[in-house]
């Protein structure tokens, strides 16, 4: 996913981006509301961290806004307000998930998750692509009933492809899932990560279409 991180804590947006990163997501990191509007306004996200206190405002007000214009991003909030009625309040102004600081980091990749297999259809249970079966939630991969090991970069390439079966997903969509906006592109790393893939998982396991981008056949 494309994640978009609101957090004026220096130590702790690092970390949570590191983490996140680590996991193949790629995650652009703000620390003010104003950024991260202008932001929002070119690129067009998977999801949303959002901390509630802000330099240049609230976090609520910035997501009751988003929900205003119909803005369906899903919304991880991240605060150090732990009273009850603060989690109410988070929820109803939109949010879809809660995490109090300080947390663990594995438990936000878990949320992350969760959160998209409810806005994106992504499950846990294998899918069968011929003789490939994936589980994307818990990064497991069989060829011919054998496990294969998949880097985090080639998961996350995976990924994108196989929440659109049978479509051709372009170079610049799946370069736009992998890249944060500090991060330099190699001209051929995608085309590096496709030809992975399929040594892995087999040669016409993902198809090209020239001139297009990729597809993987249901």
């Amino acid at each position: 996913m494309r994640i978009l991180l609101v957090e004026d804590e220096p130590d702790l947006g690092a970390a949570v981006q590191e983490h996140v990163r680590q996991a193949g997501h790629a995650v652009d990191w703000f620390q003010t509301l104003g950024a991260s509007g202008a932001a929002m306004r070119t690129v067009a996200y998977d999801l949303l961290l959002l901390d509630l206190q802000l330099p240049d405002g609230r976090g609520l007000d910035f997501l009751r806004a988003l929900r205003a214009r119909r803005d369906a991003i899903p919304v991880v909030i991240l605060t150090a307000r732990d009273q009850i009625s603060d989690r109410i309040e988070g929820l109803s102004a939109g949010a879809d998930d809660y995490l109090v600081k300080p947390f663990d980091l594995n438990e936000l990749i878990a949320r992350l998750n969760a959160v998209a297999r409810r806005y994106f259809g992504t499950v846990a249970t294998a899918q069968q692509f011929g003789s490939v079966e994936l589980e994307l939630e818990a990064r497991l991969a069989r060829r011919d009933g054998a496990e294969v090991e998949l880097t985090a970069r080639e998961w996350a390439v995976l990924e994108v492809l196989v929440r659109r079966p049978n479509a051709t997903v372009s170079r610049e969509q799946i370069e736009d899932a992998l890249y944060a906006f500090e991060q330099e592109i190699e001209s051929n790393a995608i085309e590096v990560y496709i030809s992975r893939i399929r040594r892995k998982l087999g040669r016409d396991f993902v198809r090209t279409a020239r001139g297009l981008g990729y597809r993987i056949r249901s």
